[in-house]
């Protein structure tokens, strides 16, 4: 598998990402564009369809040969997982490879497709993940809330969900004040309250810290989906 990572190298493309992704070791970045990145998954997959059943493909060996050495092959990793149509078997997936991820992006990359029909299905492991001591296991599943349950689907015990987490991980503070901002767009009437300083002393509708609550002012505000009249509401809100 490597060696069709490295035919794809960009070694100016590697320093950019070493500067955008901090907690990973500049020598494990190989510099990969995304797009090339998401075709090669996509091929690969198409190649291995039967990769559980038969241990002898280049796939089967991949996605065990955990961790991987390199950024890029965690990247393939993501990608793969995201392709993978049956629920049951892309979920078995995610949960091995989670423990393993360390940055962000890999973290943001995952994103199966499956799980847009089968959303009745993922919500208790989103409950499981949510409990993690990993980093990135709970920055996952925020984001899962965020992609699959902040339209229709939409309960507000969601919102409590997230905003119980304490934490004092960057990463996962950004997600949560990702999520809430995505919420103030879809679900405005339901996460306003959040950041209302009349509702702060609401167990209901308590924002995790003020840094959260400054953030999601801050994303909400850069949203084209916020109105001008919104976004002012919201800048009277900020905490100082």
């Amino acid at each position: 598998m490597i060696y069709r990572l490295l035919e794809l190298q960009d070694k100016q493309y590697a320093d950019f990402q070493s500067k955008l992704i901090p907690t990973v070791a500049s020598e494990r970045i190989i510099g990969i564009r995304t797009p090339y990145l998401r075709k090669l998954a996509k091929q690969i997959y198409k190649e291995n369809l039967n990769f559980q059943q038969d241990t002898n493909t280049e796939l089967y060996t991949f996605i065990n040969d955990l961790p991987h050495r390199y950024f890029d092959e965690d990247q393939l990793h993501a990608f793969i997982i995201s392709e993978i149509k049956d629920f049951d078997i892309c979920i078995a997936e995610v949960d091995r490879f989670l423990p393993y991820i360390d940055n962000w992006a890999t973290c943001d990359q995952l994103s199966p497709k499956c799980f847009d029909k089968h959303k009745e299905q993922l919500l208790p492991y989103i409950n499981t993940w949510l409990a993690s001591s990993h980093t990135y296991t709970i920055r996952f599943s925020i984001g899962m809330l965020m992609h699959h349950f902040l339209d229709n689907e939409f309960k507000p015990e969601y919102h409590i969900m997230v905003a119980k987490i304490e934490s004092e991980e960057y990463y996962i503070r950004m997600m949560q004040a990702w999520y809430f901002a995505t919420a103030l767009a879809k679900q405005w009437d339901a996460t306003i309250p959040y950041l209302e300083r009349k509702a702060q002393n609401s167990k209901q509708y308590k924002m995790p810290n003020d840094w959260v609550h400054n953030k999601t002012i801050q994303k909400a505000i850069e949203s084209y989906r916020i109105s001008p009249q919104q976004k002012m509401l919201l800048k009277s809100l900020k905490k100082s």
